[in-house]
């Protein structure tokens, strides 16, 4: 359900969405609703404004909420997000999750081990 300049119900979430490009839109949501949810829906319901950025389906559609992606069964209710107020949050078309930094996982390797070679260990004198 869209939203204009309504108020909005407190037992729902007013969830203003953010394409690349800037354009938004608001959208009625309950807090049990998924991110998995909130895309179907908006695929569903594209908005004729967002016409240049149409998708050719709901499941390359990745909400992110405080600079994390959002997986596909995490709710509303699950972010803390409040009933009878605004959250927003950004939509863009991604075929996957990013996985893990290989960075991070170089930088943890190097970090956990405190022998030099493997077998032996190393004394500075």
């Amino acid at each position: 359900m869209a939203i204009g300049s309504k108020s909005i119900p407190h037992d729902k979430i007013n969830l203003k969405l953010i394409l690349v490009s800037g354009k938004t839109k608001e959208y009625l949501f309950s807090p049990s609703e998924s991110a998995g949810d909130i895309s179907q829906f908006v695929f569903d319901n594209w908005p004729q404004e967002w016409g240049e950025e149409a998708v050719t389906k709901a499941e390359i559609l990745r909400l992110i909420y405080q600079g994390r992606f959002l997986h596909g069964n995490v709710t509303l209710s699950a972010l803390g997000l409040p009933t009878g107020k605004t959250a927003v949050m950004h939509l863009v078309p991604r075929e996957s999750l990013p996985q893990p930094s290989s960075q991070d996982d170089l930088h943890k390797k190097k970090t956990s081990s405190n022998t030099c070679c493997g077998s032996c260990s190393c004394n500075i004198l």
